[in-house]
């Protein structure tokens, strides 16, 4: 047992020098899932003008790789995309407004510009902003998100 068999030397190397390498776990540090708490910080994260994208889950051993793949795309987009984790069963409201009867989806809100002003203004002090909701429907990796932001042109990281 003196050198390591051809395998582990591959596994090794593997390990070593690609990043993107999927059967070892990664040290992504701390987490840079937002988990909700409320609409009102929903919205303050918005008004930050970075796209969310939201998760809306229920705990349950299905969506252990959903939590993992957010994990991941977390902790390689910040700080140009935030990611958000809904538990549905703990704000149902939240949820229902979505309209969806399948759970885990994911939804990417974005682009949040400042309203123009209709008719008659009922408080000044409300400012009115419009966001775009698109539903993700691409591969569930960090690839996938990738491929998204780049299909719709949100901007994911310092380079175009």
């Amino acid at each position: 047992m003196g050198e390591p068999a051809f395998f582990d030397r591959m596994i090794s190397h593997l390990r070593q020098n690609f990043k993107y390498y999927t059967g070892y776990p990664k040290d992504l540090g701390p987490s840079r899932v937002i988990n909700f708490t409320s609409e009102r910080e929903f919205i303050h994260l918005l008004h930050e003008g970075y796209p969310v994208v939201v998760a809306f889950t229920i705990r349950c051993n299905l969506t252990k790789h959903l939590d993992r793949v957010i994990e991941e795309a977390a902790a390689e987009f910040y700080p140009h995309v935030k990611f958000m984790r809904v538990e549905c069963p703990k704000y149902p409201g939240f949820c229902i407004s979505r309209q969806k009867k399948e759970y885990p989806f994911i939804e990417i809100f974005h682009t949040p510009e400042q309203a123009p002003t209709q008719g008659r203004v009922a408080d000044s002090n409300i400012t009115k902003y419009s966001v775009k909701v698109l539903p993700f429907n691409y591969d569930l990796s960090c690839y996938g998100f990738r491929e998204f932001f780049k299909r719709y042109g949100i901007r994911s990281s310092d380079t175009k």
